[in-house]
């Protein structure tokens, strides 16, 4: 399943060779070219890694790496440090603000693909992020949760579970569910972008998507997200299955699967 990855660079040249060399089959390459416009687009396409330069035209890499870091949608994906600057000072301030890495310019692409590559496996393999919604799982989801509560901010906080997943993966195979639920994830966070605030925090725990929103209608954001992945959960189904409203499995009887949909529930 292919990665997201936000690339911010604003020099031609080096943007469009990092384009061409990443937007292969094992990535799905998000550009931006200023520093807000990068935070903007984290919220809203949540990569599984940021490549960010420091010097931008608006604000710099540095702001842009702060500012990832105070919002709780934001606040998990590895970003890499891309930069002129060797000094040993600029590098340890990258690093203090969250970075995971710092490669200087000029670099080696090969050696910056096995950088990329080797921060989002370590992000997974230490269950630190979900593999295919790149959304923070595990240690992190409970970590967030302990520390707001002790702070005694704890907001509403629900689980959305897919209804029908475990039916249509059986039909359609893995690589089909795994795109499901990387859309669910992306519908999710987009509602929240919409209709929740900067610190709400969506992460995934077992197959089921976790939600602490901070929401003045919280009820809103819950019907928008049903709503929405309900629709456009229907991209994944052949016409005749949306036409009759699920898939048609012959076992010793006909029977109809129904159409996959989102439930919320408050966690517990």
């Amino acid at each position: 399943m292919r990665k997201r990855l936000l690339i911010v660079e604003d020099d031609f040249d080096v943007a469009e060779l990092l384009l061409l060399y990443f937007n292969r089959g094992e990535y799905e390459v998000v550009h931006a070219d200023t520093g807000r416009s990068a935070v903007d687009l984290a919220r809203t396409t949540m990569p599984h890694l940021i490549l960010l330069d420091v010097m931008l035209p608006d604000i710099d890499g540095y702001e842009v790496c702060y500012s990832l870091r105070q919002m709780a949608l934001t606040r998990y994906i590895p970003i890499i440090f891309l930069t002129q600057r060797d000094e040993r000072a600029s590098k340890v301030m990258g690093l203090s603000l969250g970075a995971d890495d710092y490669v200087t310019k000029p670099f080696d692409v090969e050696e910056l693909w096995l950088r990329v590559r080797g921060s989002i496996n370590r992000a997974t393999r230490d269950s630190l992020h979900e593999p295919r919604s790149g959304l923070p799982t595990g240690n992190l989801v409970q970590d967030e949760r302990s520390r707001r509560h002790d702070l005694g901010v704890a907001g509403v906080e629900l689980v959305f579970a897919i209804e029908g997943f475990a039916q249509f993966r059986d039909v359609y195979g893995f690589m089909a569910a795994d795109e499901v639920f990387a859309f669910a994830g992306r519908s999710i966070r987009q509602k929240v972008n919409e209709f929740g605030t900067q610190d709400d925090f969506v992460g995934v725990i077992d197959d089921q998507f976790f939600l602490m929103t901070y929401a003045e209608d919280s009820m809103t954001l819950v019907d928008r997200i049903c709503y929405d992945f309900e629709q456009g959960a229907r991209a994944f189904y052949p016409d005749r299955d949306v036409q009759q409203g699920g898939t048609v499995v012959h076992t010793k009887s006909p029977r109809v699967i129904p159409l996959m949909t989102m439930q919320a529930y408050v966690y517990s």
